[in-house]
């Protein structure tokens, strides 16, 4: 119950923040449409005056309505996303929404040398742990059945109430002697039962180690992806400021009659796609995050990892 819970509510984060990521995705394809038009326009005006040419206008008309269209597919994701959160909240598709706010955050911030121990709070290493405990004691339990049970009772006006009387009453023979023989008779059967049991522990044994082992991956695919992205996200934020650069330069040059529209309708489409990367690279930052936390068990804080005291540790079971 407590792993499904994990996964549903690691999934719904997910989903939140992608669609957080979509409506900053959104936002920035209205902005470059907005300032298209503005171009479409300036181009017309250029065009009716004799100066710019019909190449120009049909270049920057063309670059328009691939805008609009990027931005209705966009639009079209986000409903995917809207439609995926209200089913993992229980709500019908059609009457549920989701009202738009762009992300503008950062991810939390994740300690550094987080203990092994820490992932034994998943619930799926942790119910690995108690199977294998299980086991183990079931091969203690099969293991007791080569050993005679002794049962003192009395029957017909006979009470054994001393060791002495049971060794030399005549009661010993039938008191005793069934328990005594059972071992010897059911003996392959006692050691069927106890190589079960012992292949069902090393089983579980297997499973942990497998259960620890896909929990330190995750964790290590967690931190190597979220410094990769945190280096691309810092290259594509001055990727942004140098195409927004890059496009009023272009302006100016075009209105000032050194260059070409071409060059203008390059920078636009430069300054849209860089800044829809930069969009994208932070809501997968974001997404990354909660995969992170999901893989160490759930919410968590720096002042909790000192005092996480788990055992067995997660790392005996790596280095068996």
């Amino acid at each position: 119950m407590y792993n499904v819970n994990l996964v549903l509510t690691a999934e719904l984060a997910a989903d939140y923040f992608t669609l957080r990521e979509l409506d900053a995705e959104t936002q920035v394809v209205q902005e470059s449409v907005d300032i298209q038009q503005k171009g479409l326009q300036l181009v017309e005006n250029r065009h009716t005056g004799g100066v710019a040419s019909g190449l120009d206008l049909a270049q920057q008309q063309t670059l328009l309505d691939s805008t609009v269209a990027q931005l209705s597919l966009v639009q079209q994701q986000r409903a995917q996303y809207e439609h995926a959160i209200a089913v993992l909240t229980g709500n019908a598709a059609s009457t549920f929404s989701v009202p738009v706010a762009p992300l503008h955050t950062t991810p939390p911030p994740i300690p550094l040398g987080v203990p092994s121990d820490l992932l034994e709070r998943r619930p799926d290493v942790a119910t690995a742990e108690r199977n294998m405990a299980y086991e183990n004691a079931e091969v203690g339990v099969a293991t007791t059945a080569f050993y005679p049970q002794l049962t003192l009772f009395g029957d017909g006006g006979f009470q054994s109430t001393n060791i002495t009387n049971l060794i030399s009453a005549p009661s010993a023979i039938w008191s005793l002697g069934g328990d005594l023989l059972q071992p010897v008779f059911q003996g392959g059967r006692n050691r069927a039962n106890l190589a079960a049991t012992k292949a069902a522990y090393d089983e579980s044994v297997a499973n942990y180690r497998e259960a620890v082992l896909t929990a330190f991956q995750q964790v290590e695919d967690g931190l190597s992806g979220l410094n990769a992205l945190s280096q691309a996200t810092t290259s594509q934020n001055a990727a942004v400021s140098d195409a927004r650069r890059a496009l009023q330069i272009a302006n100016n040059r075009y209105v000032g009659g050194v260059t070409s529209y071409l060059d203008v309708i390059t920078a636009q489409s430069a300054l849209l796609t860089n800044e829809r990367l930069a969009t994208q690279l932070l809501g997968q930052e974001m997404v990354t995050s909660v995969y992170l936390v999901k893989a160490v068990g759930g919410g968590w804080d720096a002042s909790q990892i000192q005092n996480e005291q788990v055992r067995p540790k997660a790392i005996q079971a790596v280095q068996q």
